[in-house]
């Protein structure tokens, strides 16, 4: 699998994200919502940056039941209830992000939205990933 980032000199400096990504491999994992659910189906923490943790490591467990580490990430989109709280965190979220998931970005959007599935989320990620070795059992 290969993952290139793309940040031409021409658009602003990317900063917690990669302009584009080209990807070359065998296999796309595509990764469902997460929230900061817990094992238990219940939103836990009560603020962006606790529920960004927890979301983005759950984003990462389905990521590695698949088959896929951090790296392999080509795509992830953010959508928070919170568009300025999110702001605010940008840079505890980024230090976040490096310490679960490292220092390559995928390509990147946050979205504000009204609400999601479970009304005390705050934050929801989903992406894709693109692999190179065989599905597990």
């Amino acid at each position: 699998m290969s993952l290139h980032r793309h940040n031409p000199a021409e658009l602003s400096p990317p900063t917690g994200f990669s302009h584009a990504v080209t990807a070359t491999g065998t296999r796309l994992v595509f990764l469902a919502g997460q929230t900061a659910l817990d094992t238990g189906g219940k939103v836990v923490g009560e603020g962006i940056t606790e529920q960004f943790a927890t979301a983005l490591g759950n984003l990462l467990t389905a990521l590695r039941h698949a088959g896929g580490t951090p790296a392999d990430l080509a795509r992830v989109t953010v959508y928070t209830t919170d568009v300025p709280g999110y702001r605010d965190h940008a840079h505890e979220l980024g230090r976040i992000w490096r310490r679960l998931a490292g220092r390559d970005y995928p390509a990147m959007a946050v979205i504000g939205v009204v609400r999601l599935w479970d009304e005390q989320a705050l934050v929801e990620l989903d992406g894709f990933a693109v692999l190179d070795e065989p599905a597990h059992a």
